[in-house]
């Protein structure tokens, strides 16, 4: 059975690989909008963006609290 605190890992370097590319496309679509500013297709994929950003985020949170879970459930304490 794999490490749990490896798949968190991995976990969140994926979301955070996810993180770059929807930031990237956002400032595509912010770049696109200034010369473009009514434009209804854009601002909808912006606000989409926006929201698959927000769920990346918290994917990001949820998987680093996991991480530190299963860190102070693994290291044995000394006394």
């Amino acid at each position: 059975m794999k490490d749990p605190c490896n798949l968190y890992i991995s976990q969140r370097n994926k979301a955070k690989e996810a993180l770059d590319i929807l930031e990237k496309q956002r400032d595509e679509i912010n770049f696109k909008l200034k010369s473009n500013d009514f434009c209804a297709n854009l601002h909808k994929e912006l606000r989409t963006l926006n929201m698959d950003i927000r769920i990346t985020l918290n994917e990001i949170e949820h998987a680093e609290y996991n991480i530190q879970e299963c860190i102070s459930k693994n290291i044995p304490i000394s006394n």
